[in-house]
């Protein structure tokens, strides 16, 4: 029984004490005052222990272990193993509920199918807006996502920055270089990687600041793609594959993979190119999903702890910008400074740059037709 049945229950019952206590009264019947007297304890005390029991139920589901997805895309799991534990220690601390995370990191292409396809993440971080847009549109999250969290809900930014052999011996130094006969470039996919798609609008950034018209624009981006020959599925295999397989010339990802890669101790050489895009990567909750699993609170309180200066110190430890301000401020002498910082929106927004270079047909596309077969 809940406690406004209990009210409405017991203050019934106390009303038909009063009126028969008056006809007992009047009527000098006693002995049925006394019974009903009795009866209404009986429903009192009842009440109350139904009562009890409901917040003895409740008290123990507080305590009950809770369980969050967690879905992102592939090179930030190297901060989110440090960052996860700590969440998991400080929950635990403040509401005394052990809390698992199921983690999965891919492509952010990739990782927006998945999710579509049925993986119950609770809390998505990926490369770009336009992904969670398309959560939006397959109604797994709300409109005006961007508006639950700091910043407009990006948590994590970057450039792209250019590897190349230890010693940069093909001298490779600018977007122009990457077009030259005779440089072989690896970059992933952009339709099934985020920082891929980046990688384009960076060139694409480039190309238009230097070119007269969109034509030569394309033309300079066309070169570039033929000197492409592999096009994995993430950012990180692109990575693999510079590092690991010694395959190419170049890499294009990102500078915090750069930076990473640094950390574990590969041997190559970098360049941040002073015409650059601002690579701004959005958190969002899952609502539709997060409503089935109860799983809300834990999930808002992980996305707002992503902006607290230690995490976002966390973050630049293995090469993101950080978003917060009294930690970009602190760190500002760890990266290069960039001359001219394109935005997604100088390049018109994310739905007018998903049908504009990467849907059926448009530019990527047609770029990809015209390389020649290998």
């Amino acid at each position: 029984m809940s406690i406004k049945q209990h009210y409405k229950y017991t203050t019934k019952a106390v009303h038909t004490y009063v009126v028969q206590l008056w006809q007992a009264l009047k009527h000098r019947r006693f002995i049925s005052l006394f019974l009903v007297g009795i009866s209404v304890s009986i429903v009192i005390t009842a009440c109350s222990r139904v009562n009890l029991d409901n917040t003895v139920a409740t008290s123990a589901a507080s305590t009950s272990d809770v369980k969050l997805t967690f879905v992102s895309y592939s090179v930030t799991k190297a901060a989110y193993e440090q960052i996860i534990p700590k969440f998991v220690q400080k929950w635990q601390q403040e509401h005394n509920q052990k809390l698992k995370f199921t983690e999965s990191y891919d492509g952010s292409g990739s990782q927006t199918l998945n999710v579509i396809d049925g993986l119950e993440a609770d809390v998505v971080h990926l490369s770009l807006a336009l992904d969670i847009d398309k959560l939006v549109q397959t109604g797994f999250i709300q409109p005006g996502w961007e508006k639950e969290a700091p910043n407009n809900a990006i948590v994590t930014q970057s450039v792209v920055a250019i590897a190349t052999r230890e010693g940069n011996p093909k001298n490779i130094k600018t977007w122009s270089d990457l077009a030259r006969p005779g440089v072989s470039v690896i970059t992933a996919n952009p339709k099934t990687s985020g920082g891929a798609r980046w990688n384009f609008l960076s060139l694409w950034g480039f190309a238009t600041k230097t070119s007269k018209n969109e034509s030569q624009a394309l033309d300079f981006i066309s070169k570039v793609y033929k000197n492409v020959p592999l096009q994995p599925k993430t950012a990180h295999n692109a990575s693999e594959l510079f590092f690991k397989q010694g395959q190419s010339d170049a890499l294009l990802n990102y500078e915090n993979e750069m930076i990473l890669s640094k950390q574990k101790g590969e041997k190559f050489s970098y360049v941040v190119p002073d015409v650059n895009i601002s690579i701004e990567n959005p958190i969002a909750v899952v609502d539709k999903n997060v409503e089935q699993h109860a799983t809300r609170k834990v999930a808002e309180a992980f996305v707002q702890y992503l902006y607290t200066p230690e995490v976002q110190r966390e973050f630049a430890k293995i090469g993101f910008r950080p978003v917060d301000t009294t930690s970009a401020k602190e760190l500002t002498s760890n990266f290069p400074q960039i001359k001219t910082l394109l935005k997604a929106e100088d390049l018109g927004g994310w739905k007018s740059i998903g049908q504009k270079f990467f849907s059926e047909g448009a530019i990527f596309d047609k770029i990809q037709a015209q390389k020649p077969l290998t």
